[in-house]
This record gives C-alpha cells, structure tokens and sequence, in this order.
C-alpha cells in the first residue's frame, strides 16, 4: 500500500504542477508525440548545448500518467548527454516491460515510481510517450 501511495504522490504532483509543461520558443528539436489509442497528444521540445540537453519542455493534453511521465523524464534527462538520456530510455522502457533490474530503476530516480504500470496493459502507452518521443527525436 506505501508504494501504492508513492506512485500516486508522484503522478499527482508530476500531473497538477508539471514542471516542463510549458512553451519553449527557442527549442532545437521539436517533435509531437501521439497515442492514438487513447489521445494523449505532447509536443516534446528540447534545447541543446553541443551533445548536452540544456532544457527541454513539453506541451499538449494526454491522461494523468502521460502527462506526468513526460514532466518526469525531462527532469531526469536535462542536463545529460544525449547517449545518457537515451540509455534511461532504454532503462524506462525495460522497466516497463519488467525487466529491468533493481539497480536500472534505481538509475531512473523518480521514474521508478511508474514500474507498477507493467500491470496496467492498458496505460502502458500513456507512460512511455514522452520517452518513445525523445527516442524518435533524435533517429
């Protein structure tokens, strides 16, 4: 039940007072993301310093959980080498799949908070939007 109550904390937070859920006028890269299934919809942007990502933000409107998990992922991958920022995708994406180990959800930080969606078929494409975005992003 704590961890129940962990996850629902973080989604909240990350839903009600997203941090990144804003314009970007000067981004360097700029890609939407769609889920048909469901109509979450985010346009990720990112700015870049050389192979750094400087800042990123996103908009658009999508369920609870695709919203939070993009604010989530951009507070983890500013600041990080583009590879950096892929690998945790990689990470996330396993975690979801459960197959990460302890250790790879520890590297996702806050990120972790969402492994329980692996239970939740349904939603599996709300949580990984933002990140499947980024991935593209940068094909």
């Amino acid at each position: 039940m704590q961890i129940n109550n962990f996850y629902n904390e973080i989604l909240t937070e990350h839903n009600v007072r997203p941090e990144y859920k804003r314009e970007m006028e000067d981004a360097d890269l700029v890609l939407e993301g769609v889920n048909p299934s469901c109509g979450d919809d985010i346009w990720l942007k990112l700015k870049l310093d050389g192979d750094i990502i400087a800042d990123g933000a996103f908009t658009g409107d999508g369920c609870a959980i695709s919203q939070a998990s993009a604010d989530i992922m951009l507070g983890l991958i500013i600041g990080k080498k583009k590879d950096e920022a892929l690998e945790l995708g990689k990470k996330f994406l396993k975690m979801i799949q459960g197959t990460a180990t302890e250790e790879e959800i520890d590297e996702l930080e806050e990120a972790g908070a969402l492994k329980d969606i692996s239970h939740m078929p349904a939603r599996v494409k709300c949580a990984v939007l933002g990140w499947r975005t980024l991935d593209e992003m940068f094909k």
